[in-house]
């Protein structure tokens, strides 16, 4: 039995110890880590301790990339919304189940017979998933048809974009995101503005005038008649400030641009997704077709499936899945990710589908050690708010492709923090300039309201190659320099000290 005033001396100990706490706690559920690597640890705490996590949902998993080992986790079971790290899971499973070098081609078929110069029946322009095809390329297939001597269609011109499903969209779109080009409509047949390649929609421009008082003056590109410009913008002097909205009425493809621009001011552009793309892309092989004098006495008639006895006269080969990564990853192009789990859902099942191709996405974790039974895969892109997925299977899933012959492909895919380069540090190039991090984190970056995500591979400053996945969700405010944080300090951590 102690004496009373030892007893006392106790109490008092144990009040000034948990006065002196400090204000985030972490149990043995909250935090794993490797009993080697200490002063590692208790910086990741401090980091993880940030005021701006209070009521927020934080997980954390670092391991080694060389050895797989956990060396430090924080809530890395919980499910949390990934936001554009399921990119990672899709890219992931795309280039295994269909390698590499897979191509998306687009064909011209001919349904009737062919007499002298003229086509006798209907012409199908058919999809099979491409989301790169631009105004040139239907201008190159239309010469591979003038090259065959085809200078008169007698029936109809149809697009075919049977090769998927007709559900244009992931279940969890949200009615305010339809028209933007991040929610771009999925079709087997669609036709993309420029480079980025984000198929399904346009790029609309507005300039003034050069006269005060005149309406601004509206640039469609790829220009086409598909989409009706209501322009309401008018030009105003060149001390007045700009406001001018360009926005998709729902439903419809017609595009209201509105609100006033200087003269002399800098244009308004904006990328706006379509209705319906494969109309958008039946319009562009329609206005080929016209530049080239092939006559066409059907009409553009909108869809249908080209009958098995269809006639193939031009085909095109879309760039490799290995160079298609590339915009699709660094750029965090939605559209792609959902192009592939449909396009998965084909090869697989023999069905273009979110369903048939998310089986394909789980198959795959399942194989490679994943544990696919714990997350929930609601879309190939991470825009759903029902997507689940733990951290430490993130990182697990970034440990075992290291083994894959296409490893080097998704390595070389990831945004690399700090390079101005777009296509090489894409969403990480204004990331963590001037530390040890730049040009040495390449990770995949995520983002949606309450959710930021970074997932990737970083070199210590000592030659330690880790991978790590940072999940936050539920957060107020910005806590983006939370992530970055973390990916710095594992850059410039030496692990050779705690030998």
């Amino acid at each position: 039995m102690l004496p009373a005033k030892a007893k006392q001396m106790v109490v008092m100990l144990l009040c000034s110890l948990l006065l002196f706490a400090p204000y985030q706690t972490y149990d043995k559920e909250q935090v794993t880590a490797s009993s080697e690597n200490e002063a590692l640890t208790d910086q990741l705490n401090m980091i993880m301790a940030d005021e701006k996590l209070e009521g927020a949902l934080a997980g954390v998993s670092i391991r080694s990339a060389e050895t797989g080992e956990v060396i430090y986790e924080h809530d890395a079971g919980k499910r949390l919304k990934p936001a554009s790290n399921m990119k990672l899971l899709t890219a992931a499973a795309a280039l295994e189940v269909l390698g590499p070098e897979y191509t998306f081609p687009t064909e011209v078929l001919a349904e009737g017979e062919i007499k002298g110069n003229k086509l006798h029946g209907d012409l199908y322009l058919k999809g099979k998933g491409d989301p790169t095809l631009m105004e040139e390329d239907f201008e190159d297939l239309v010469n591979a048809l003038k090259e065959n001597g085809i200078k008169e269609v007698k029936g109809n011109v149809i697009a075919d974009d049977s090769w998927y499903d007709d559900v244009r969209l992931s279940e969890d779109i949200s009615w305010n995101d339809e028209t933007n080009y991040y929610a771009a409509q999925v079709s087997a047949l669609t036709a993309a503005p420029n480079a980025d390649y984000d198929a399904g929609t346009v790029i609309v421009e507005a300039h003034p005038a050069d006269t005060a008082g005149e309406p601004a003056e509206v640039k469609v590109v790829p220009e086409n008649d598909y989409v009706e410009i209501i322009n309401k913008a008018k030009t105003v002097p060149m001390d007045q400030e700009k406001d001018i909205s360009i926005e998709r009425k729902h439903g419809t493809n017609q595009i209201i641009v509105e609100g006033e621009i200087p003269v002399e001011g800098f244009r308004s552009r904006s990328w706006v997704a379509v209705d319906e793309p494969s109309g958008l892309a039946l319009n562009l092989f329609g206005s080929a077709l016209d530049k080239e004098d092939i006559k066409v006495k059907g009409e553009l008639a909108g869809e249908g499936s080209a009958p098995e006895s269809a006639e193939l006269l031009a085909s095109k080969q879309s760039m490799s899945l290995e160079e298609l990564l590339v915009p699709f990853m660094k750029l965090s192009n939605n559209g792609h990710a959902e192009t592939l789990i449909k396009e998965m859902g084909k090869v697989v099942h023999g069905e273009g589908s979110w369903e048939k191709g998310l089986e394909v996405v789980e198959d795959f974790l399942m194989d490679i050690g994943v544990e696919a039974d714990t997350l929930r895969l609601r879309d190939g892109s991470g825009m759903s708010h029902v997507n689940m997925v733990p951290a430490h299977e993130i990182s697990e899933l970034l440990y075992q492709v290291r083994g894959k012959e296409w490893y080097p492909a998704y390595l070389a895919s990831l945004p690399v923090a700090g390079n101005s380069d777009r296509f090489v540090g894409g969403t990480l190039r204004y990331r963590m300039n001037d530390t040890p991090a730049e040009d040495n984190v390449k990770a995949k970056t995520g983002s949606l309201t309450g959710v930021t995500s970074l997932s990737g591979y970083v070199t210590s400053k000592d030659g330690e190659e880790l991978i790590f996945a940072v999940v936050l969700n539920n957060y107020l405010g910005s806590v983006q320099d939370i992530e970055d944080e973390i990916a710095i300090t594992l850059a410039e951590y030496e692990f050779s000290s705690e030998e």
